[in-house]
């Protein structure tokens, strides 16, 4: 199988986690045909190989971004302008998503990019509470609640084909509890952090192409 067959076959038969905290909603897009094509299309189009790949780790889907589109940091506008993958999603943007596009862009585009990269999450499902993004750590019953789930499933990715070095989205919690996942499950050798897309977007915009370069050294060293 290729890396991209196996990222399919993993969400085809990816489940929701059990025993939520009450209030807290899961972000299930993979039970929607129109997702699953747009992720076959999409594996098939860029990992179509069975070389492995550096892992670069979100927190846990949004609603706008792969929320939506079931593709890591990628929502539907993105999805055609940048991937060339039609869709009939609701063209709404997401922050993180913008960020990830230029970055890619200046990386060498998609195919460059893709060849050496894989977009994951601590948790591949999102959540939502009261309609609002939720994330993983935002709530020490969910995080508790979650963590058998996090790491049968990052076990699972790691088959796809891993480097012994991956990057965490995110310097603060994220980073904090990969690592701590890490020392007890040695997942990688090791997780080195970059700044969360919708971070430099919110807050750092001005510099914008300070982090691109930052994302493009640290991933080409």
């Amino acid at each position: 199988m290729t890396f991209g067959e196996k990222v399919i076959e993993f969400y085809e038969q990816l489940n929701p986690p059990p025993k939520l905290p009450q209030k807290v909603e899961t972000l299930f897009p993979f039970k929607e045909e129109n997702v699953m094509e747009a992720v076959r299309i999409y594996n098939h189009k860029y990992f179509n190989d069975t070389n492995r790949r550096t892992f670069l780790i979100g927190i846990n889907p949004g609603r706008l971004g792969s929320g939506t589109t079931g593709i890591p940091f990628t929502d539907p506008i993105r999805l055609k302008s940048e991937l060339d993958i039609d869709n009939s999603f609701d063209p709404k943007q997401e922050l993180s998503s913008n960020f990830i596009y230029q970055m890619i862009a200046a990386a060498g585009g998609p195919e460059k990019f893709y060849a050496n990269n894989y977009f994951t999450s601590v948790s591949p499902l999102g959540f939502v509470m009261d309609g609002k993004n939720l994330n993983y750590y935002d709530i020490k019953d969910l995080e508790e609640a979650l963590e058998p789930y996090i790491v049968n499933e990052m076990k699972k990715q790691l088959q796809f084909g891993a480097r012994p070095i991956a990057y965490s989205l995110g310097m603060g919690k994220n980073i904090a509890y990969l690592k701590k996942l890490n020392a007890k499950h040695h997942f990688f050798e090791s997780i080195e952090p970059l700044p969360h897309p919708r971070w430099v977007m919110q807050y750092r915009l001005k510099r914008i192409q300070e982090f691109i370069d930052l994302y493009i050294s640290k991933l080409s060293s």
